[in-house]
């Protein structure tokens, strides 16, 4: 599910002239059974409310006094969230005739055309209230306490994101909590200014409005609003039709060569996610979304995250989580994302959040080999995002929950081709696209592919260095020291091994692979580093320069571009500099 709670308005709403219908009762019991959650917020005091509707119980919180009391129907214990009303004011509003006037723990009220005399005693005794309206009621409490106050309160006890939740009103004081949901509706009998901004407008009145709302949601979940109400932007086609992924269709995957932009399309991703106020949590590998913008990092390349930490954060409604696994060597990285992953979907099925998972290097944690994928995966899991270089070494049983797909670089058709062939489904055809599009497949829409271009990200991206430095690059992408004749076969999985192997082989190895301008390759082709190459390749044909020194430029090149900022353990090149000093003092 993804709409989690409704937040439903009494009087007006589900309420006619007071009273509840048992039809409107059994449809609101019907949707909780569904596992949902229900919250009344009125303008109502709870004695007024209790004698108007005794079924109380029916909800998981009451928001009352317009926001500044909360009330827990299985508890029967209220929490006043505001101030009480000064004692001044309110013998000063019966000084002056104020009548009816009713006072509540934090709310005084009263009914027009008294409002104008309410807001002459406020001036004169310099009290920071404000005045709400509902339909000729006239509600005075403290300032920025409101319906959406309060129902942010309520959602905090439950622990519930606001973005999965569905609001129904029908008057002016509805409109603070309606702005605050995932999906705003308003019956029919509502003001105009109410039925003009709301995300659905109910064709019924009152409780027989309310009834068809909850069969939507009951039916429909997040696809009672559209795809931009709660959508990520992924780009436009070529028409300029904005692009969205949906989070109630399935998984995402992002899928290319290395180094092709997988993990900029990612965080551009997660930055339209920040912009709509949805969590997230990364599982990253090897380092590459330590810098990520608006997020915390647990784990680092020398110490391990730890899961009762990161549910901890994920907990935190505005916590946007990245769980780096650097510090954890290749086989324990699956092992801490299948503890990991059922403890954040279940915190998932119970609050909603995190709304959108991160899956990278996602051929290493849900491989092929893993036997335990299909019991850590349930039959779908919405709104995940898995980024792979391989996905034929992905788990058949990830890649079906799969709803997007989105393929980058010039083999975006055989990409998607291969992930077809992994879950033995036919292959569609694909269109040509530019070098800089990227083939987007909605697998449900009966689409076929078609070319989009991606959004790119706001923030800077890292230049991967902790990844390049210290991380573990797969086997086809390791330097090989080899040699003439391959009498050697030593790999160098990152850049720190890259310069400790090339400061150690004998200078006929490291003259080979310089004449066959093996360094400035890998350099351009795996770490991506344009400048890097640059450098190197000077070196490589720079005929004058011997070995010592070639290998001194280049190994220094790396070293104060990526491994000198590295935060791994420094005693190899402490050593390399002592043996450097004693060499000059000879």
């Amino acid at each position: 599910m993804y709409f989690l709670a409704l937040a439903a308005d009494y009087d007006g709403t589900i309420a006619a002239d007071g009273v509840v219908s048992d039809e409107t009762y059994a449809a609101l019991e019907a949707l909780k059974k569904t596992g949902r959650k229900l919250l009344l917020v009125t303008g109502r005091g709870m004695p007024s409310l209790k004698r108007a509707f005794p079924r109380l119980k029916l909800f998981d919180r009451v928001v009352a006094e317009n926001g500044a009391l909360l009330y827990d129907p299985a508890t029967e214990q209220e929490r006043a969230i505001a101030p009480p009303p000064s004692a001044a004011f309110v013998e000063r509003l019966r000084e002056r005739g104020v009548a009816p006037l009713s006072v509540g723990h934090s709310i005084v009220a009263t009914w027009s055309p008294h409002e104008q005399t309410v807001l002459e005693v406020i001036h004169e005794l310099g009290l920071e209230l404000h005045i709400i309206f509902n339909k000729g009621a006239v509600m005075v409490l403290p300032s920025n306490v409101n319906k959406a106050s309060g129902l942010c309160a309520a959602l905090d006890e439950l622990e519930l994101s606001r973005l999965n939740v569905v609001g129904v009103g029908d008057a002016e004081n509805d409109h603070a909590f309606l702005k605050c949901c995932g999906c705003s509706a308003a019956v029919a009998n509502a003001i105009p200014s109410l039925a003009a901004e709301v995300d659905i407008a109910l064709p019924h009145a009152r409780g027989e409005g309310v009834v068809e709302l909850a069969r939507m949601i009951a039916e429909a979940d997040s696809r009672i609003v559209p795809p931009e109400k709660h959508g990520v932007l992924v780009g436009s086609d070529s028409s300029g039709r904005k692009v969205y992924l949906e989070p109630h269709l399935g998984g995402v995957l992002i899928a290319g060569s290395s180094g092709i932009g997988k993990s900029t399309l990612a965080t551009a991703l997660t930055e339209r996610m920040t912009d709509k106020k949805l969590q997230f949590c990364v599982f990253d590998p090897e380092g590459d979304y330590v810098t990520l913008g608006h997020s915390v990092t647990n784990g680092d390349a020398s110490t391990p995250p730890l899961p009762e930490q990161i549910l901890g954060l994920l907990r935190k409604l505005h916590a946007n989580v990245v769980v780096n696994t650097q510090a954890l060597n290749l086989a324990e990285r699956p092992e801490l994302f299948a503890k990991l992953l059922p403890q954040v979907l279940t915190l998932r099925a119970r609050t909603g959040r995190p709304h959108w998972l991160l899956v990278d290097e996602a051929h290493h944690l849900v491989g092929a080999p893993r036997q335990d994928v299909e019991t850590i995966l349930p039959e779908a899991i919405p709104a995940a995002i898995y980024i792979t270089v391989h996905p034929d070494a992905m788990s058949p049983a990830a890649l079906r929950t799969v709803e997007y797909v989105l393929a980058m670089g010039d083999k975006a058709s055989e990409t998607i081709a291969t992930f077809c062939n992994t879950i033995g489904v036919a292959a569609p055809d694909c269109p040509p696209h530019a070098k800089d599009q990227l083939l987007y497949w909605s697998r449900s829409s009966g689409d076929p592919p078609f070319a989009i271009d991606a959004l790119r990200p706001k923030q800077a991206r890292d230049r991967h260095k902790r990844k390049y430095a210290e991380g573990h690059l797969d086997d086809d992408l390791a330097f090989y020291f080899r040699g003439a004749g391959q009498k050697l076969n030593l790999r160098a999985h990152n850049l720190m091994l890259f310069v400790q192997i090339g400061e150690g082989v004998d200078e006929d190895t490291w003259q080979f692979h310089r004449k066959a301008n093996d360094y400035s390759k890998w350099f351009r082709s795996v770490i991506k580093d344009d400048e890097l190459a640059a450098e190197a390749e000077a070196v490589e044909i720079d005929k004058s320069l011997d070995a010592a020194t070639s290998r001194e430029r280049i190994l220094a090149a790396v070293d104060r571009r990526y491994t000198a900022t590295s935060e791994a353990p420094r005693n190899w090149r402490e050593e390399r500099d002592h043996r450097k000093e004693r060499a000059g003092g000879q």
